[in-house]
């Protein structure tokens, strides 16, 4: 299994404390994060700095963002040979509508979807709405 400093260096990231932290953040959790969330986890780093990292590790195929319909992006870290290739990456995603926690469901794969001739698909969402098992007691 690689290191996160592993992760990093493959997809050409620098690595700095900092990332360092984002990334074991994002491991660590089991659902996907607003950018608020990150900003209240480290509440003295800068904004800035959170947020240019979260663009990088997006950019790089490292996290990927999650449109669940609650107008708010989250992001999840990738599987890890990710390249989000709509060919290859896209899974589904679970959105509680009583925790408002959205899960990667990464063992349901978004299976192939042809549009027609002279369109250019250039992403898919697929969100599941319900309630989670955590909610359900099941």
């Amino acid at each position: 299994m690689e290191t996160i400093e592993q992760v990093l260096e493959s997809k050409n990231i620098r690595v700095t404390a900092m990332r360092l932290l984002i990334y074991k953040f994002l491991a660590e959790n089991q659902v996907a994060v607003t950018l608020s969330d990150i900003e209240n986890a480290f509440e003295k780093a800068d904004r800035t700095t959170l947020y240019r990292t979260v663009k990088t590790f997006v950019e790089k195929d490292i996290v990927h963002q999650i449109d669940d319909g609650t107008g708010i992006v989250k992001y999840a870290l990738c599987e890890q040979d990710c390249s989000c290739e709509i060919e290859t990456d896209l899974h589904l995603h679970f959105h509680c509508n009583n925790c408002n926690e959205t899960i990667c469901l990464t063992e349901h794969k978004i299976p192939k979807i042809k549009v027609p001739n002279g369109f250019v698909s250039e992403n898919i969402n697929l969100v599941v709405k319900g309630m989670c098992d955590k909610c359900s007691g099941q």
